[in-house]
């Protein structure tokens, strides 16, 4: 499983990290503008992302705005539904407004920190990126 965490803030980073490390490649983008330019060249490197886990607030661009972007690149591409890059929206804010527009904007997940390993690897299960 190939990740992407985009999380600005440097402990949480690390912590989420630590639990994804164990299923694959992890890479890390510290705002939104920096992860969309991971996510478009991961694409035409053929060496897609299967995770994306993204925080909301953050500098240059905002976890919604970049789950849109992702979203419509990937529509631009053909990329719909199911074969889309699967997202956790990982982020301390945890009202009904943020969590509503992530999901109208097509988040797989939402997980309000602290991030709970075992409710993070079921999520995974769920979306079938592991066993």
């Amino acid at each position: 499983m190939k990740t992407l965490i985009v999380e600005d803030d440097f402990v949480s980073r690390r912590l989420l990290q630590s639990m994804l490390e164990p299923f694959g490649k992890v890479d890390i983008a510290v705002n939104g503008l920096e992860a969309l330019e991971a996510f478009k060249l991961a694409i035409d490197e053929q060496n897609r992302y299967d995770l994306i886990c993204i925080d909301i607030l953050m500098p240059e661009m905002n976890g919604q705005e970049l789950l849109k972007n992702i979203r419509e690149y990937e529509e631009m591409l053909g990329v719909s539904g199911l074969d889309g890059v699967k997202i956790i929206m990982t982020t301390a804010i945890g009202d009904f407004g943020n969590i509503k527009s992530a999901f109208v904007e097509q988040c797989d997940a939402y997980m309000v920190k602290p991030i709970d390993r075992n409710k993070l690897v079921q999520k995974l299960q769920d979306m079938g990126l592991i066993d």
